[in-house]
């Protein structure tokens, strides 16, 4: 195997009421308050286009994670047996990329008001991608991920 490696620069930083890992929401749907996003000013025309109401999947360097997990319990349950994290949510991985299904509230220049969203403040925004009417159901979804086997 050829082993490569990619640099990824953060466009911008999410300012959030959440600073606590332990306490804040494991998914956005579980209590997550809104957040704003602050796009660096050199990609800040990028936004163009987005409007208040659009759906997005908003993608994040989760700077706080362990990279060298492999296995976790799911959703922190220690009665859950080990499983291997990309068969999880964990934010623990290898490349910790963080995918958040979010809605735009408000637009203020280069920042975005977005809601629900679980990131903690201060994480590195890697891209923004517009949610796609053929995307939009969730599909087949892995049980483990909500309720215990």
């Amino acid at each position: 195997m050829i082993e490569t490696s990619y640099t990824i620069k953060p466009i911008g930083v999410i300012h959030s009421d959440l600073t606590n890992r332990e306490t804040a929401p494991r998914q956005g749907s579980e209590g997550a308050p809104d957040a704003w996003l602050e796009l660096y000013s050199t990609v800040a025309e990028g936004l163009e286009g987005i409007a208040v109401g659009d759906e997005m999947v908003l993608v994040t360097w989760l700077h706080q994670a362990d990279r060298d997990l492999l296995k976790v319990h799911p959703r922190r349950d220690k009665n859950r047996p080990l499983t291997g994290v990309f068969a999880t949510r964990s934010p623990h991985r290898p490349n910790p990329i963080g995918l958040h299904r979010v809605t735009v509230l408000e637009i203020a220049g280069n920042k975005l008001k977005v809601g629900p969203l679980e990131a903690m403040d201060g994480t590195p925004i890697v891209d923004i991608k517009p949610v796609l009417p053929q995307s939009a159901s969730l599909g087949r979804t892995n049980a483990n991920l909500i309720n215990p086997r």
